[in-house]
């Protein structure tokens, strides 16, 4: 292959042949091409596209780029994936309930950057809470325990590490194809035969409209299907924050909150619906009414809660440590009665930003205690001097400093709103 006779035929809009987009990523992979001719490609295909089947064969290139994992259990293997959101805490319940209705659950998962949270950095508030298991002892706990959580290892789909770096300073991020292929070449790596997607759309999520989340989500599931897999998606509203706790240490214990059969509402509803959408899909529950009865009942009577405590005992994470606390906490009181009608996503995000719970760049140090709890959420109702919430911080100074983005990022009006939809459409 001449590498810009492969550029010059996406710039011009036509399309790889299968067997070239596998030469293409091996030269990704092994270090042949330089990062100037990668970049090329990436603009071009940011500009272009791809077709349903050059997807494909990016997905699979990537995916085959390093180790493929593979399972031989008796039970379905499944996993979940979310685009990212503000307070998205949910994989820390779904896993345990999942593991615990009898599915396994191989779940490798990602860092924060920037105002969305990352599930390995709430895990690691837990106190020795080890994320970096090796690939043996990863499937070892996954065939006992029924689940495992860890990050990325360097075996699994190397080629998207170099890909995404460098999308991510050539301004070519926001390309459904890439973004496809990224996202599935490591979900397929770790050998779950049943993916549930979690698209979200709105000011705290990568896709600000309902459209560019159906965009993507077909693409998901395309090239899910065209590599064999059995996928769903769920498009779901991140408008405003999930639950009312955001951070690392707060999500974690809002999280155990769930486990034990309280918490927000719109986390425990998301966490039982993408339950019984994952043991429904992967054919362990015939119909979806029956597998949403038993989340329900594996949530309620304990069961997932002991999952998550043997997933911990198993990972080294021990939760009789208390949890990171910030030294210095102030709430943040509302100025005026009413209901609360919104509650800026976005902005939220930045807050917890701030205050130290999220990272700008990879090297950043997080402080786990600091972030945001006791959210008001859309329908509360609030009179003056009440808390709106309560926030977290290791400075005090960092507190003052976001106080006047906090009188931006609440809308309350004099009559209560219509109640908030989560799930907008499933596919």
């Amino acid at each position: 292959m001449i590498p810009q006779w492969f550029i010059e035929e996406k710039r011009d809009g036509k399309s790889h042949s299968s067997k070239d987009i596998q030469t293409w990523v091996q030269g990704i992979t092994n270090g042949d091409l330089p990062d100037y001719q990668i970049s090329a490609w990436l603009m071009a295909v940011y500009l272009k596209g791809m077709t349903t089947e050059e997807t494909a064969a990016l997905t699979d290139a990537m995916m085959n780029s390093g180790e493929v994992l593979s399972f031989n259990l008796s039970q379905p293997t499944a996993d979940k994936h979310s685009t990212g959101g503000i307070g998205d805490k949910i994989s820390l319940p779904l896993a345990p309930l999942c593991a615990a209705m009898g599915l396994a659950i191989p779940m490798i998962s990602g860092r924060g950057l920037g105002i969305t949270g990352g599930t390995l950095d709430k895990l690691e508030s837990i106190a020795g809470f080890n994320v970096n298991l090796d690939i043996p002892t990863f499937k070892a706990q996954v065939a006992k325990i029924g689940c495992s959580l860890i990050g990325q290892t360097a075996t699994l789909a190397p080629a998207d590490r170099r890909l995404y770096a460098l999308r991510d300073v050539t301004a070519t991020v926001p390309s459904i194809p890439l973004i496809t292929a990224s996202i599935m070449s490591k979900k397929l790596a770790e050998g779950a035969q049943t993916l549930l997607f979690d698209v979200k759309f709105g000011s705290g999520a990568f896709m600000r409209t309902f459209e560019d989340a159906q965009s993507l989500a077909k693409s998901l599931i395309a090239t899910g299907h065209r590599l064999g897999r059995t996928c769903r998606a769920l498009i779901t509203d991140m408008d405003q924050p999930l639950g009312k706790a955001i951070g690392n240490a707060v999500e974690v214990e809002e999280s155990l909150d769930i486990l034990r059969g309280k918490g927000p509402q719109d986390v425990r509803e998301l966490t039982l619906q993408q339950a019984a959408h994952m043991a429904h899909v992967s054919g362990l529950i015939t119909t979806f009414e029956e597998a949403l009865q038993l989340a329900i009942e594996k949530l309620d009577n304990g069961e997932a809660l002991k999952k998550f405590e043997a997933i911990c005992s198993a990972q080294n994470g021990d939760l009789s440590q208390p949890l990171p606390k910030a030294k210095y906490t102030q709430p943040y009181l509302s100025k005026t009665s009413g209901y609360i009608a919104h509650v800026n996503a976005e902005m939220m995000g930045r807050i917890a930003l701030q205050l130290g719970a999220g990272r700008t760049s990879v090297t950043d140090m997080l402080d786990y205690g600091a972030g945001i709890d006791h959210l008001l959420q859309q329908g509360d109702s609030i009179l003056p001097g009440q808390p709106l919430c309560i926030l977290h911080a290791c400075d005090e100074t960092k507190i003052e400093a976001v106080l006047p983005l906090l009188e931006k990022a609440f809308t309350i009006t004099p009559t209560p709103p219509p109640p908030r939809k989560l799930i907008h459409a499933i596919i």
